[in-house]
């Protein structure tokens, strides 16, 4: 066996902007639910278990998004529908809008894990879907005392099992069942608050003793290689169909712009620049990586696909799988004055383990089977420095299909990790600090993360309509921008960076569920459409016709919001 083997564990923690840009509403509020489920957990177990260490990547648009929510507490003040259902007095006095998205949001959750292990959530649940099957205006059948059950329930279920089993409140609450009055409301909503006013300082905190690199994307998530260049689509699927406008406009001053802001963002809040980026989506080209080397990034990273694909672009023969993932790079050609950049390719196998597989076993099984994957790999290694695997999913999505919000699985697999004589838990940035060899990697196939190509955000017929109505979005602003005032350009700017996140892109088609298509579809022309009230512009009217014209949705595994990273 190897005498060492490099494991980076990294943490990817984003949501686009959930927000009207006009009235601040937040439409979806998987925000705040997060940090109180995820961000609060993820951080703990690295808490209880100091000898971690691991890579946490926080993307601008979400942590803005946080200090937003802080500002309602502080001024008591919601501007999101289930807080107010928390903090209203009465709800027989909650306006018919939100007594309707509460009655639409507090069933979105993951039945097996989240609604049937609760016997008071599971009976809500159930009435909800009778009253559905006879054709009931829930809005005026169900009583505001479901209401009161069904928004505490709702919040009880988003509760991180850290946090359950730290807060008397809340296993009082999960003993109750029922019956929550206004006291109960209160009480929990000032406990979100608490729990929202700490989350940040606590990953803040653990970077600063040295246990979590924290790390950025661009500042609301664009998917850059094709803000740069619409065609590299076809270097991975050369018949792809592209939008009908040739290009993104000005799409490298843009990703430039996104870069920026992100770099200034993450010091001002962490106290220290980022040493490295995952690029959103784990999107490369080589034009992504001369932007990051500019700015100062010391690393990127992408998925196992996009190495194999580059390595065939280069016309050698390709080295067996583990001798190439398991190897750092460097790209030659990066700007002079640069920052030497290395790159890091995700392990897509052992990554999807985590994320799809592991929640339907045993968590100490899955702990025990994923340390011994990491140990056939040392064993079987013959390089003269030790592999680096790298292992990297999301941060926040995988773990409502795990019991216990995965605790249970996290709490074995760090304990295990933190004890191993030959696994050592590291960070890119440490990685990059002791000089680590990195090969040459001759050319660069644009690609991401998922199945190593550009089409989960280009390609399909609506995800090309969307990417036209951008377009068209962005001429106009650069036709006016610049008459504008100096407070109407920076909101217009603003108003433009969200509408070029990639998440509206990835949403659309068929293999989503419907319900989830029809928000994203909604709030991307709702962002548009702000734009052109930024802009002091009329907005055409596609933006009032739905883009994903089809009424019938799919089934994607983990409910779309993540994705294997093969296609096989």
């Amino acid at each position: 066996m190897a005498k060492r083997l490099d494991l980076v564990l990294f943490w990817h923690m984003h949501q686009p902007d959930y927000r009207d840009a006009a009235s601040g509403e937040f439409l979806l509020p998987w925000v705040y639910l997060h940090a109180l489920k995820d961000y609060s957990d993820m951080a703990a177990h690295l808490e209880r278990h100091p000898s971690m260490r691991a890579v946490v990547n926080f993307v601008p648009v979400l942590t803005r998004q946080v200090d937003d929510y802080l500002d309602q507490f502080a001024r008591n003040r919601f501007r999101d529908p289930l807080l107010r259902a928390l903090a209203i007095e009465d709800l027989r006095e909650l306006s018919a809008t939100d007594r309707t998205q509460v009655l639409d949001l507090c069933f979105r959750a993951n039945p097996r894990t989240m609604i049937e292990p609760f016997a008071g959530f599971s009976r809500l649940a159930e009435l909800h879907r009778r009253c559905t099957a006879d054709g009931l205006d829930l809005t005026a059948y169900l009583s505001a005392d479901y209401v009161a059950d069904l928004v505490t329930w709702y919040h009880l279920a988003w509760t991180g099992e850290t946090l359950r089993q730290e807060q008397p409140l809340l296993r009082r609450l999960l003993a109750q069942g029922s019956g929550f009055g206004v006291a109960e409301r209160h009480a929990l909503l000032s406990l979100i608050g608490l729990e929202l006013e700490r989350v940040l300082p606590r990953w803040k905190a653990l970077a600063a003793r040295g246990q979590v690199e924290l790390s950025t994307t661009p500042d609301c998530h664009p998917l850059a290689p094709l803000m740069f260049d619409f065609s590299v689509a076809r270097q991975t699927q050369p018949r792809v169909e592209l939008p009908q406008a040739a290009a993104y406009p000005g799409g490298a001053e843009r990703v430039a712009a996104h870069v920026d802001r992100a770099f200034i963002e993450h010091e001002a809040r962490f106290g220290a620049p980022p040493t490295g980026t995952w690029p959103a989506e784990g999107a490369l080209s080589p034009p992504m990586v001369d932007a990051l080397a500019a700015r100062g990034s010391r690393w990127a990273a992408s998925g196992e696909a996009v190495l194999m694909n580059s390595l065939r672009l280069s016309g050698e023969l390709l080295p067996e799988r583990a001798r190439a993932l398991y190897t750092p790079y460097r790209m030659p050609g990066v700007k002079p004055g640069a920052a030497d950049l290395r790159l890091f390719f995700r392990d897509d196998r052992l990554s999807d383990l985590i994320g799809f597989d592991y929640s339907r076993r045993h968590s100490g099984e899955a702990a025990a089977q994923f340390v011994a994957e990491l140990e056939a790999i040392a064993a079987q290694w013959t390089g003269n420095t030790p592999p680096v695997v790298s292992v990297m999913l999301d941060g926040e999505n995988a773990w409502e299909h795990f019991p216990y919000n995965g605790h249970y699985f996290l709490d074995e697999l760090y304990r295990r990790l933190a004890a191993h004589p030959v696994i050592r838990p590291t960070t890119f940035a440490e990685l990059v600090a002791r000089d680590v060899p990195a090969a040459p990697l001759p050319s660069l196939c644009a690609g991401s993360w998922v199945y190593g190509d550009l089409a989960t955000w280009i390609g399909a017929p609506e995800k090309n309509r969307a990417w036209d109505l951008l377009v068209e979005a962005r001429l106009a602003y650069l036709r006016v921008v610049d008459g504008l005032p100096a407070a109407a350009r920076a909101e217009a700017t603003r108003r433009l960076s969200i509408c070029e996140g990639s998440d509206w892109f990835w949403w659309f088609g068929d293999y989503n569920p419907q319900q989830t298509i029809a928000s994203f579809d909604s709030l991307f022309r709702l962002h548009v459409t702000r734009l052109y009230e930024a802009l002091g512009l009329p907005a055409p009217a596609a933006l009032s016709q739905r883009i994903h014209g089809s009424a019938s949705g799919g089934d994607a595994e983990g409910g779309g919001s993540m994705r294997r990273s093969f296609n096989g």
